[in-house]
């Protein structure tokens, strides 16, 4: 199953006709620092041939689709609090939207990682890095068990719209607290309901509120922070764990 709500949107056979890849190679690196790494596991995401597309009506059907997460993007944005040069992670990444304000955020000494489990959104990702001149963003191919992020090398990993899709959520964010630096910080977008509560179908695919989210990640080891009011965010909760910083 795709990591975001929005890759609901549309099936792999019609988003290749709203993909344009760059077929250039992706660096790499270790946990060690150096140049960014597409990914622990050495895995590429595959090249998809340019094709006669009409790319901004397929963005806006993925991003503007997304209700308050497009819409209050810039406040979301203000909240996670990125400074520069900070290393990010964008889990689930979808089409790029948060991952290119973040790049513009951490400036060229920092480093985004685009990660998700389709690779035809990861080259939607980096042709959108190539036409808007950002050289700070790497994609990742993740897996449906792991994000494939170096060990301890993220500052900041941010999560909107994706958890309740993880089939194994407690393999992925432990994969998660792995790749964070001690005391590194997560962040988490996600539509709340409450018990009993009837949901609308844009909300049916969510299954559980934000206790039990909580609950989950404390149980994973992360500490949590608090829970942050952002202005346009009235559906979706945004709160803040962190990785403690005598972690090992």
């Amino acid at each position: 199953m795709a990591q975001r709500a929005r890759f609901c949107v549309l099936g792999a056979a019609a988003l290749a006709l709203a993909v344009c890849a760059c077929s250039e190679p992706q660096p790499s690196a270790d946990a060690g620092g150096g140049a960014p790494a597409a990914n622990r596991a050495g895995e590429t995401a595959p090249v998809v041939a340019d094709e006669e597309i009409n790319l901004d009506l397929w963005l806006e059907r993925l991003e503007v689709g997304s209700r308050e997460l497009y819409s209050a993007r810039e406040a979301v944005v203000e909240a996670v609090g990125l400074e520069t040069g900070q290393w990010v992670a964008d889990i689930g990444s979808g089409t790029g939207l948060y991952t290119l304000l973040f790049a513009e955020k951490v400036g060229a000494e920092g480093q985004v990682f685009a990660e998700d489990i389709e690779p035809l959104f990861l080259d939607l990702v980096t042709r959108r890095a190539a036409d808007a001149d950002l050289t700070n963003i790497s994609a990742v191919l993740g897996r449906e068990d792991d994000v494939t992020l170096p060990n301890e090398s993220i500052d900041v990993v941010f999560i909107a719209d994706t958890y309740h899709y993880f089939d194994d959520r407690e393999a992925v964010m432990r994969s998660v607290y792995r790749a964070l630096k001690p005391g590194g910080a997560l962040v988490m977008v996600e539509f709340d309901i409450a018990q009993g509560e009837e949901r609308p179908d844009y909300k049916s695919h969510v299954r559980f509120g934000k206790d039990a989210v909580i609950s989950e990640l404390e149980f994973v080891g992360f500490e949590f922070v608090g829970e942050t009011a952002v202005n346009g965010l009235d559906e979706n909760y945004f709160v803040r764990f962190a990785k403690p910083a005598d972690s090992e």
